[in-house]
C-alpha cells in the first residue's frame, strides 16, 4: 500500500515543479510584454504628436467635400429646368400637326414648370433663360392659336338656314372631336398666360368671336336680305298680310344658330368666359339683325297706315325669340330687345295715325253717293280693324304702354334711344278690353265723320238715313264674320243705337204719305165709325160724307198715291245691303200699311172702283211695300 502511494506523490510532485517552472517562464514573459507595452506608449504618444494636425486638415477637408458636394447638388438643381427647357425647345419649335397636340401641349406644360422653378430660383444669372424660356413659351402658343383658328375655319362656312327650317334639323354645332382639341388649346392657353402675361384678353378668345361671329352673320345675311325684299309691295294701298314678311323665318335662324353656337363654345371656355364670348360671337349677327329691323322700320314708317300691322308682327315674333332665348343664353335678351325699340315706338305712333286719317279720309270725301250706298273708307276701316285682331297680344303690350285712351292724340316720334316704359310688360292688363276702347273709339270717329258728311253733302234725310244705314250695316257684318265679334260683343248696344237713329231717319219721309192718311172722324152724326172691330161699310161711310168731305178724302187718295208712288220709286233706285233692304221694308210696312187698311177700309168707294182715286186696294198695297225687301 505504501509503495503506490509514493509513487502517486512522486508524479504530483513533478507536475508541481513543472507548474512552478512554468509560472517562471511566465512571468519573464510578462516583464518582456510589460516593457514592450511601455516602450509602444512612449511611441504611441511620439505618433499622437506627429499624426495630431494631420488629423485635424482631414477632417476640415471633409466638412469642405461635403460643402461642395451640397453645392454641386443645388447647381444640378438650378440647371434642370435649363436642360430641361433645352430638350422641350425641339418639340415646340416643331409643327404641332406632326407632334400632336396633346404631346406638344404637354411639353409646353413641362416648359412653364421650368420657367417657374427658374422664377422661383431668384437669381439674376437665370434671366436671360427665363427671357429665352418665356419667348419659347410664347412661340409655342402662336403656333396654338394658329392651330385653334385652323380648326375653327373649317367648319366656319356659312350655311343655308332654309335648308334646316324647311326640314327641322337642328343647325349643326361644331363636331365633338374638334371642340375636344379647341378645349385643349384653350385650357393651355390660359395656362400659359398666367404665367407670361398678365393681360385678362386670351388670342384664342379674340379669335372665336371673330371666325365664328363672321360665320353667324353670314349664314343670316341672305334672311335680312329676304326680309326687305318681301316688304316691299307691288299695290301700295294693300295692307300687309300676317307671315308675308320673312321675318319669321329670320327669327327661327337666329334662334337655332344661337343654340347651336352656345352648345359649341360652353365646353370650350371657362364658365367665367361664357357670357363674355357669346356677347363677343353674337355681336355682329345682331348688328345685321338691328340693321334689318331699321330698314323696315323705315319702309313700315314710309307706309305707316298699311305696314304698321308688320310692325305688330316684328313685335310679336321678336318679344317671342327673347323670352325663349332668355331661358338658355340670357345674354342675347337684351341686345335684341334694344334693337326692338324703334320698332315699338312706330307702332306707338300707328295707332293715333290710324284715327287721325279715319277722320281725315271721310272728310276729304267731296261727294257721296246719290243711290245712298255705303263709302269704301268704312270696308277700309273695318279690314284694319280686323288686321289688328291677328296681333292682339303685342297690340295689348304697346297699348299698355300708352295707357287706355292714349292713342287719341298723335306724340312727337320719340326717341329710340329711350329707355322703354314699365308699362309695356304689364302682363296684368287687359288687352281685349284696350283694344275694344280703342275699336270703339275709331268707330265713333268713323260714324260721326260720316254723319257730318252725309248732312252736308247729301240733300234729303231719306237717302242721309240709308247711307248710314248702309254703313253701319257694313260695321256690324264685318264684327260679326269676323274675331271681331268676341273683342266687341260690348259695342252691339252702341251699334244698334247707331243704327236706329239712321232708320229713323229715312222713316221720316214716309212719314209724308202716312198723314196723308189721316181723317177726321165727326162722333155726334148719325152715321158714327163702326166699333168693336167689325167689318166697315165704305159706302154708308162716302154716303154720310158732304161734297167738301168726299173732296177732302179724294185729294187725300190723290196726294198719297203720289207721294208713296214717288217714295217707292226712290226706294227702289237707292243701293242697300240686303239687311238694310229687308229692315227698311219691314219697318216701312209697319207705319203704312196699318194706316192705308183703316182709310181704305172706311173710304175705297169714294170712286166706286174705277181707280181714278183710289189706285191700291189692301192687297196691292201689301204687295207694293212687301216688294220693297
Amino acid at each position: 500500500m505504501v509503495a503506490p502511494r509514493k509513487a502517486a506523490f512522486a508524479e504530483e510532485s513533478a507536475e508541481v515543479e513543472v507548474l512552478f517552472a512554468n509560472m517562471e517562464k511566465l512571468k519573464g514573459l510578462t516583464k518582456k510584454i510589460q516593457g514592450s507595452l511601455n516602450r509602444l506608449e512612449t511611441s504611441g504618444k511620439s505618433v499622437e504628436e506627429a499624426i495630431g494636425p494631420i488629423y485635424g486638415n482631414t477632417r476640415r477637408l471633409q466638412i469642405t467635400n461635403s460643402n461642395i458636394d451640397k453645392v454641386i447638388d443645388v447647381i444640378e438643381r438650378l440647371r434642370a429646368p435649363l436642360d430641361q427647357s433645352n430638350n422641350e425647345e425641339r418639340i415646340i419649335r416643331s409643327d404641332p400637326r406632326s407632334t400632336g397636340i396633346s404631346e406638344y401641349i404637354s411639353s409646353l406644360d413641362r416648359a412653364t414648370r421650368a420657367l417657374a422653378g427658374l422664377r422661383s430660383s431668384n437669381l439674376k444669372s437665370n434671366q436671360a433663360a427665363m427671357s429665352e424660356l418665356s419667348s419659347l413659351l410664347r412661340f409655342g402658343a402662336k403656333q396654338l392659336e394658329d392651330i385653334f383658328r385652323e380648326i375653327l375655319r373649317e367648319d366656319a362656312r356659312p350655311l343655308e338656314p332654309l335648308h334646316y327650317i324647311t326640314k327641322q334639323k337642328p343647325f349643326p354645332p361644331i363636331p365633338e372631336d374638334k371642340v375636344s382639341r379647341l378645349r385643349l388649346i384653350q385650357s393651355h392657353i390660359v395656362a400659359s398666360m398666367a404665367q407670361t402675361s398678365q393681360s385678362p384678353e386670351y388670342p384664342t378668345n379674340k379669335a372665336y368671336t371673330e371666325i365664328r361671329g363672321d360665320y353667324l352673320a353670314g349664314c343670316l345675311r341672305n334672311l335680312a336680305a329676304a326680309c326687305l325684299s318681301t316688304a316691299r309691295k307691288t299695290n301700295a294701298d294693300a295692307i300687309y298680310k300676317p307671315g308675308t314678311n320673312g321675318i319669321a323665318t329670320y327669327s327661327v335662324a337666329l334662334e337655332g344658330l344661337a343654340y347651336a353656337e352656345y352648345d359649341s363654345l360652353c365646353p370650350i371656355f371657362s364658365r367665367d368666359d361664357w357670357a363674355r364670348v357669346c356677347t363677343a360671337t353674337f355681336r355682329n349677327a345682331l348688328n345685321e339683325f338691328g340693321k334689318t329691323l331699321r330698314d323696315l322700320n323705315i319702309h313700315i314708317q314710309n307706309n305707316l297706315l298699311t305696314d304698321c300691322f308688320l310692325a305688330f308682327e316684328i313685335i310679336d315674333v321678336v318679344t317671342n325669340l327673347t323670352s325663349r332665348l332668355d331661358k338658355r343664353i340670357g345674354e342675347l335678351k337684351q341686345p335684341i330687345t334694344d334693337v326692338l325699340k324703334p320698332i315699338r315706338e312706330t307702332a306707338k305712333q300707328s295707332l293715333p295715325r290710324m284715327l287721325e286719317d279715319t277722320r281725315g279720309r271721310v272728310q276729304a270725301l267731296v261727294g257721296l253717293p246719290n243711290d245712298g250706298s255705303a263709302v269704301p273708307v268704312t270696308t277700309e276701316v273695318m279690314a284694319r280693324l280686323q288686321a289688328l285682331t291677328t296681333y292682339l297680344r303685342p297690340l295689348s303690350s304697346v297699348m299698355t304702354s300708352m295707357g287706355d285712351g292714349g292713342w287719341s292724340v298723335i306724340s312727337p316720334a320719340a326717341s329710340t334711344t329711350s329707355l322703354p316704359s314699365t308699362r309695356s310688360f304689364d302682363v296684368g292688363a287687359d288687352g281685349n278690353e284696350l283694344f275694344a276702347h280703342y275699336a270703339s273709339d275709331m268707330l265713333e270717329a268713323l260714324i260721326t265723320s260720316l254723319d257730318g258728311r252725309s248732312r252736308l253733302l247729301l240733300k234729303t234725310g231719306n237717302v242721309q238715313g240709308i247711307f248710314m244705314a248702309n254703313n253701319i250695316a257694313i260695321i256690324d257684318r264685318m264684327i260679326r264674320s269676323s274675331d271681331l265679334q268676341p273683342l266687341l260683343a260690348g259695342l252691339a248696344p252702341k251699334i244698334e243705337q247707331w243704327r236706329k237713329k239712321a232708320v229713323a231717319k229715312t222713316l221720316e219721309a214716309w212719314r209724308e204719305p202716312s198723314g196723308h192718311l189721316l181723317d177726321v172722324q165727326y162722333t155726334n152724326r148719325n152715321t158714327r165709325p163702326a166699333s168693336g172691330g167689325g167689318p166697315i161699310d165704305s159706302m154708308s161711310v162716302v154716303k154720310s160724307l158732304g161734297s167738301k168731305e168726299k173732296d177732302a178724302i179724294k185729294e187725300k187718295f190723290k196726294n198719297f198715291n203720289t207721294s208713296f208712288d214717288d217714295l217707292v220709286a226712290r226706294h227702289r233706285s237707292y243701293r242697300m245691303e240686303k239687311e238694310v233692304r229687308s229692315q227698311l221694308a219691314r219697318d216701312i210696312q209697319a207705319i203704312i200699311e196699318p194706316l192705308y187698311g183703316r182709310f181704305w177700309d172706311r173710304y175705297h168707294e169714294i170712286d166706286k172702283g174705277k181707280g181714278k182715286y183710289v189706285r191700291y186696294d189692301k192687297g196691292q198695297l201689301a204687295a207694293t211695300l212687301a216688294s220693297l225687301g
